[in-house]
């Protein structure tokens, strides 16, 4: 079980914390409203959101199949693991300042899953 769990868990909660990441860069791009038709052609135009789309639904997808064939009570929260990618990708690509207290929370989030996945 463990070892098609963990890798499927870290799969899942890279592509939702991937498209969190991308549906934050989605609105930092969208234009302001000019109009229903001039908006959503602007939009259209937002490449972000067709990614963010494409990774919370392949998420969604996963996240179904692990819940169909694994214990919820250990992949639930093995979920947690979208916290750490979340901000991994904040610190890496945002550019965001991560305090010193928000890393041992990373740690200590790791450190459950490790106690989970035993």
């Amino acid at each position: 079980m463990w070892k098609t769990l963990i890798p499927l868990s870290l799969l899942q909660s890279f592509m939702l914390a991937s498209g969190q990441m991308m549906l934050k860069l989605a609105l930092k791009k969208m234009g302001h409203y000019t109009g229903v038709f001039q908006f959503l052609a602007n939009e259209l135009g937002n490449f972000w959101w067709y990614g963010c789309g494409m990774f919370l639904t392949s998420a969604a997808l996963l996240w179904m199949h692990i819940l169909k064939n694994y214990p919820f009570s250990i992949a639930y929260p093995l979920s947690c693991l979208s916290f750490v990618f979340g901000m991994l990708g904040a610190w890496i690509f945002l550019g965001e300042t991560i305090p010193a207290i928000r890393w041992v929370g990373i740690a200590l989030i790791l450190l459950g899953a490790v106690f989970i996945a035993k």
